[in-house]
């Protein structure tokens, strides 16, 4: 799938993985600092890097808030025993 095969079907952040989010946004980044997109494409793909970026910090957030709900979840348990 080509970047610009890309920019036609964006997935939400419900839909791609962070690692994909995380391998097409490196890619995009390649592109724009190697300059190799042409200028009508530029703002396109550093919109898209902009969403990429969003869905990452969002599950990256996400991922956070369920980790610390588990590890207090652990902690109550722990005092409930003691």
């Amino acid at each position: 799938m080509t970047t610009a095969d890309k920019n036609t079907s964006e997935p939400n952040a419900d839909e791609i993985r962070y690692t994909q989010a995380m391998e097409e946004l490196e890619s995009l980044l390649d592109e724009i600092d190697n300059d190799g997109v042409d200028l009508d494409e530029l703002a396109l793909k550093v919109e898209r890097a902009s969403k990429l970026i969003t869905v990452c910090r969002d599950k990256i957030e996400n991922t956070e808030m369920q980790v610390k709900a588990i590890i207090d979840g652990l902690e109550s348990t722990q005092g409930d025993d003691g």
